[in-house]
């Protein structure tokens, strides 16, 4: 859509239906958002850009989000339908952190390996939404992601005494996979947590989710996830440079937590190894830490199979 047909059914409509359509009015509201933002305007006429804002202002003021399906940490998500997701900030000054999470996701799908980009969600757009009650603007990043998802919290729950380790092997090194996609575009997570961790069950899929926290190597990560302060590696509270390591230190924590008293010594070795104090004294290669973490699976357990794994245990 151009932006003076934008203007031109903004200034027309004269009710919600008139604007958004009864069809698909979400897409129709991110065609209007995107033929009428202000980044996407490059050299226009002063007067078209005035116009356009006024219009912007009307398209995200009269727009009603869907009602959330799920809490996250800093923003509420909203079934979109076919198969898509809204996430949008639950409180504007969060708005930065959901930046953040769009930047790593452009970076990884542009950088990452593309054959391993099912392990992270697919972003579809970025743009603000005004609350129609407070003015109040959020942004939103609209999200693609497998269905039938379920996160490590659910699996610990299901499995209370601890996780058979051989179905926690196939978790950790898919965990590995989706770290070193992201590490080798230049993203660090930030947050690996049980929560943003999710599986597929059925197929043995893992998505992580949840990169408002994301970094650059050698950056900060910009917040800890309330309630999960002592997850973290020193470095995310001390507000001192993160890396892979970060990233690969949170993971082990989440396998040995989500085993408990199940894991044999030669993975809870294997873990320490990855959860040294000082980041510099950790691996920072997923990719050949999943080749270690191979030959310790085969050293305990024989040639790698296909364990059925459910969590109606």
């Amino acid at each position: 859509m151009r932006t003076e047909e934008a203007i031109r059914l903004v200034t027309a409509a004269r009710t919600d239906a008139d604007l958004f359509g009864t069809q698909e009015p979400a897409r129709r509201y991110r065609e209007l958002v995107g033929a009428l933002h202000p980044d996407r305007l490059g050299a226009a006429d002063p007067l078209v850009r005035a116009a356009a804002a006024d219009a912007l202002v009307t398209v995200t003021t009269r727009w009603r989000t869907p009602a959330p399906m799920y809490a996250g940490d800093v923003a509420d998500l909203h079934d979109h339908g076919d198969g898509r997701l809204l996430k949008v900030a639950r409180h504007p000054g969060d708005n930065d952190l959901m930046a953040r999470e769009a930047r790593a996701l452009r970076r990884i799908a542009e950088h990452g390996d593309a054959r391993h980009l099912a392990y992270v969600p697919r972003l579809v757009d970025s743009y603000p939404a005004r609350d129609p009650s407070t003015g109040v603007q959020r942004q939103v990043n609209e999200l693609v992601t497998v269905p039938g998802l379920h996160s490590l919290d659910d699996v610990r729950r299901a499995y209370p005494d601890g996780l058979d380790p051989r179905d926690a092997a196939w978790m950790w090194r898919r965990l590995l996979v989706a770290l070193g996609l992201a590490h080798r575009a230049g993203v660090v997570h930030g947050a690996v947590l049980p929560r943003h961790v999710l599986i597929e069950p059925d197929a043995h899929g893992v998505v992580l989710v949840d990169w408002c926290f994301s970094a650059e190597p050698g950056g900060l990560v910009p917040a800890l996830v309330p309630g999960h302060e002592d997850w973290y590696p020193p470095e995310v509270a001390a507000k001192r440079q993160c890396g892979p390591g970060t990233d690969i230190a949170m993971a082990a924590r989440c396998m040995t937590w989500l085993m408990g008293d199940r894991a044999p010594r030669e993975l809870r070795a294997f873990a320490d190894g990855c959860r040294g104090t000082a980041l510099a004294t950790r691996p920072d290669d997923a990719w050949r830490l999943l080749r270690e973490l191979d030959e310790v699976l085969h050293r305990l357990y024989g040639p790698r199979t296909f364990r059925p794994f459910t969590l109606n245990p």
